[in-house]
């Protein structure tokens, strides 16, 4: 099954930006890396709201000491998405997308990772494929797997996790669970281009670590009666036509087209103790040695925002992004046997 050229010093599992850093470091030390994904460069920002705005400046999004240079204070989603594409082809990194790994098995110095071809399921020839690797890096994020409700309805396709643009959604009545950042900026944008908008959000009101500069907006949007909003209040069933909330005052059926449940995300469990990785609880973080970022089991790094758990809000890109150097000195003093040129 293996391929010729397939063998890799260090296979990195998340072609984000702190898989990339990894990637990149690994190969400054002068080791050869393979990045696997089952989406496509940088997944989780491809799949932001289309004219989101970052909150963070470029300065702090750069990896690989490549300048991030835009005209804006703030980078938008396109302008990163150009980025991290001109870092990928400036250090020539092997990228494989559209690879969901399906097992990783061996150990330390001789792991093997199976994948399947996304977009060929339906050719066997070309469905499976096997890559060999000396060490393992995990950083597959966490924006792939959202915090479900579990309300009756919730399969329903009017229902969405995830946030895209406002266009489809005119002269619709829109529900939207939540009331971070993202369902503040969903809200804003809908209702500016036309839709009807309800929020529904357990807490008493928008969450305190909303952007500065969006919060005032949707408090005013409120306060104005142009966007409704139930706090204090929760979903509690989602049919076609309608949905059912409770609040303060009672149950309530509201006239409803579409659902945004926007209620958080949440790296994989099940992929991190599937490699072994003991997780703690009640935090969920991957066991792990702070310095080096190898886990509990031998040859295999976690780096990014799944080394926080279920606090996603400790690692962004600004943070993560410097695992990759971390990892690569511990790779140097382990791997000096194999490097490229001995």
């Amino acid at each position: 099954m293996e391929h010729k050229g397939d063998h890799f010093d260090v296979l990195v599992i998340g072609a984000g930006p702190t898989g990339m850093a990894s990637a990149i470091e690994a190969q400054r030390a002068g080791f050869t890396a393979v990045l696997l994904d089952k989406g496509c460069l940088v997944n989780s920002l491809f799949h932001y709201p289309a004219n989101m705005v970052f909150f963070t400046t470029p300065e702090l999004l750069e990896i690989g000491d490549i300048p991030f240079t835009t005209a804006n204070q703030k980078p938008n989603r396109q302008e990163a998405l150009e980025y991290y594409r001109n870092v990928a082809q400036h250090y020539r990194l092997d990228v494989r997308q559209y690879q969901r790994v399906l097992s990783v098995t061996g150990y330390d110095g001789a792991f093997k990772v199976q994948t399947v071809n996304v977009r060929a399921q339906d050719d066997r020839h070309n469905q499976y494929h096997e890559y060999t690797a000396r060490k393992i890096v995990v950083a597959t994020g966490y924006y792939d797997r959202p915090n479900y409700m579990n309300v009756p309805g919730e399969e329903l396709p009017k229902v969405m996790h995830y946030y895209k643009e406002p266009h489809p959604y005119f002269d619709m009545d829109v529900l939207i669970v939540g009331a971070k950042n993202s369902a503040a900026i969903a809200a804003l944008e809908l209702w500016r281009r036309g839709s009807r908008v309800t929020m529904v959000h357990r807490g008493p009101e928008i969450h305190r670590n909303v952007k500065y500069w969006i919060k005032p907006d949707i408090e005013n949007r409120i306060k104005n009666g142009e966007v409704k909003a139930y706090f204090n209040s929760c979903l509690l069933e989602i049919r076609p036509d309608t949905v059912r909330i409770k609040t303060p005052d009672g149950e309530q059926m509201l006239k409803n087209d579409f659902v945004f449940a926007l209620t958080g995300y949440h790296p994989d469990y099940e992929f991190l103790e599937s490699l072994g990785i003991e997780l703690t609880r009640p935090e969920m973080r991957p066991v792990c040695d702070p310095l080096t970022f190898e886990s509990n089991v031998p040859g295999i790094y976690v780096a990014g925002v799944i080394v926080s758990g279920a606090r996603t809000s400790e690692i962004f890109i600004e943070n993560g992004r410097f695992h990759g150097k971390q990892i690569a000195e511990d790779l140097k003093s382990k791997l000096k046997v194999a490097r490229v040129g001995k």
